[in-house]
């Protein structure tokens, strides 16, 4: 390489992102790369759950993530401006703050609604694009309801609960399935009877999700009449005004509330691209070779929504979904690696995997498998199959630390059960009423380790938690005591694992006490000591009820648990939410090393920290 590079992606959507990680991490020792990620906003909006703010089931923050979170100890600039001009000669990018030179250039900036010249669409229809239109849309569903339930003029407030989502593609779909969950809660909030509440559903399609299966377009259609939603087919969209909607077939509506879901385009700066110098097709999509480079421009590569490329052997386009921005950002941050080192370049062959759409929280539908055979599922199969796929693109994006949030926002913090595992992981109870049972099982701990201490003392040649192993002529009272007490029932193979485990580390050949022996004895009686300490003062509770569990299963298959340890192992489970929090010292232990925590290099990088105070 004869000089420094400098590699420009425009968008931080998921393409992005993933192409400046990958990018970042096969140039992180080379110094004459430099990676910058151009952007409007400071944060990556997950895309494919912004239905669940807008329709008030988790909260807003749940879907962006700050881009110093994303690219934390890693080689990424990011640049805050909105661009308004590319030339392509000159490698200069040009926006309302800034002016940039590049020697590679990746766009990735996404797609915007496109209303197909519908009248008064673009100025009177909500969208469903972005972080902003999400937020939007869920303070006009509060407002709405907030004034019909004081609207005294039935033809006004019939107009304010009737709402209209326009399109029944994946968009669509999830928007009229969360709105029509969301309705019980807000006509309770707002003394509403859900009878007066009309929510529809319209597109000139023959069927809903029509590139599913047969099979879950029914079940889609029988799941959005369980809802009470109004699905309405083979109908075209005449005219959206503020008070109403005229669609073909139907009539006029009257509505304060339409949502348009129905299409996408290229980005505005992808419209505004000139097309004598790039070729664009497909509504602003960029034509691209099989190395995902923009036609006729070696140094400008393509993520995400922004591809046009047919396969070899496909009659279609790369789809515009989030498997495509990962596939994409693996090729292109290869290539351009490649093109930097000299090395030969590589075809994109992405394989795709299907689709899945939920009906609110607590019904899916998937449509999964390798092309030419996939299967598909409803219900909680399909839901949990969107979560698990959510969870490894989230693992690439933020780690742990975005993991972590998704599962206190879809599983543990959900409200009115809008969760396909209903509300049983979402039940919460004052921490307080655990503080009796945390003090209970900590003491009982700190009593058996203080016991045993002081009889291991009195006997030193005594290993008490290993009295099953020594012979029947006991040679002390501790030795008497031991093997009388009755255990909890052991299975064999359990019990044949632990004698080969212990004759292996503890005995020698003649029968005799390794010194690993009273290494282990030592550590089991101060550890006994130091969990129930730990627990009764409510210091790093969760940890301490997690070694409490494990040296009760620990004691439990050595063959010498009395029944009562059946206590302490229970007692650990249900303490290991958060038991210190109240009337503990971990109310204020953690806060405080957390500040400190999140400042370490490697925990910033490998996202290992959550955002609880």
């Amino acid at each position: 390489m004869d000089k420094a590079k400098h590699i420009v992606i425009l968008g931080g959507g998921y393409g992005g992102i993933l192409t400046a990680k990958k990018l970042a991490k096969k140039f992180k020792k080379n110094e004459n790369v430099k990676i910058t990620l151009i952007d409007k906003n400071n944060y990556h909006t997950m895309l494919t759950e912004l239905h669940e703010v807008a329709a008030g089931r988790v909260p807003e923050d749940a879907i962006r993530i700050n881009f110093d979170k994303v690219f934390a100890g890693r080689k990424v600039d990011v640049l805050l401006d909105e661009i308004t001009n590319i030339d392509f000669d000159k490698k200069v990018i040009t926006g309302n703050v800034s002016c940039t030179k590049y020697d590679y250039l990746v766009l990735g900036t996404g797609s915007k609604p496109t209303f197909f010249g519908t009248q008064g669409a673009k100025e009177n229809a909500f969208t469903l694009w972005s972080y902003e239109d999400a937020v939007k849309i869920k303070h006009h569903m509060l407002e709405v309801f907030g004034k019909a339930s004081v609207e005294t003029d039935l033809s006004k407030r019939r107009r304010l609960l009737t709402f209209v989502v326009i399109g029944c593609g994946f968009t669509g779909i999830e928007m009229i399935g969360e709105l029509a969950e969301w309705r019980k809660k807000l006509c309770h909030t707002f003394s509403i009877p859900e009878v007066e509440v009309r929510m529809i559903i319209a597109d000139m399609l023959p069927k809903v999700l029509p590139n599913f299966d047969e099979r879950l377009i029914k079940k889609t259609t029988k799941r959005l009449e369980k809802l009470n939603v109004e699905i309405m087919l083979n109908s075209p969209i005449k005219n959206i005004q503020p008070d109403f909607i005229e669609i073909g077939g139907q009539g006029k509506i009257e509505s304060n509330t339409v949502i348009w879901a129905a299409g996408i385009e290229g980005s505005t700066i992808m419209s505004n691209l000139d097309s004598d110098k790039f070729e664009k097709v497909a509504r602003n999509r960029v034509q691209t070779d099989e190395y995902l480079r923009a036609k006729g421009h070696n140094n400008v590569f393509v993520v995400g929504d922004n591809i046009f490329y047919i396969p070899e052997g496909e009659k279609a386009p790369v789809p515009q979904m989030v498997e495509n921005a990962e596939h994409s950002a693996a090729t292109v941050s290869y290539n351009i690696f490649a093109d930097i080192e000299n090395k030969e370049l590589k075809s994109y062959k992405p394989t795709f995997h299907g689709a899945m759409v939920c009906i609110g929280g607590r019904y899916g539908v998937a449509q999964i498998g390798n092309p030419g055979k996939q299967i598909v599922l409803s219900g909680f199969l399909a839901m949990l199959t969107k979560h698990f796929v959510n969870f490894i693109y989230f693992m690439q994006v933020a780690g742990f630390h975005k993991l972590w949030t998704y599962w206190m926002h879809e599983f543990f913090h959900v409200e009115c059960r809008r969760s396909f595992l209903g509300g049983h992981f979402s039940k919460r109870s004052p921490n307080f009423w655990l503080v009796p049972l945390r003090l209970f099982v900590g003491g009982m701990w700190v009593y058996e380790g203080w016991e045993k201490l002081l009889r291991v003392i009195e006997y030193p040649d005594s290993i008490f938690l290993l009295a099953s192993k020594i012979a029947a002529t006991s040679a002390s009272p501790v030795e008497d005591a031991a093997t009388t007490v009755a255990a909890l029932p052991v299975p064999e193979f359990i019990t044949a694992i632990v004698n080969w485990s212990m004759d292996l580390i503890f005995y020698t050949s003649t029968g005799e006490f390794t010194f690993m022996a009273t290494v282990f004895q030592t550590f089991m009686i101060l550890a006994e000591i130091i969990v129930g300490l730990c627990l009764m003062g409510g210091l790093f509770t969760a940890l301490a009820s997690i070694v409490s569990v494990l040296m009760g299963i620990m004691i439990w298959a050595s063959g010498m648990a009395p029944f009562e340890m059946l206590w302490f192992m229970a007692g650990g489970i249900a303490l290991i939410g958060g038991s210190g929090s109240t009337f503990g010292l971990d109310y204020y232990v953690l806060p405080f090393l957390s500040k400190y925590w999140k400042k370490i290099k490697f925990v910033k990088k490998w996202y290992l920290y959550t955002d609880g105070q």
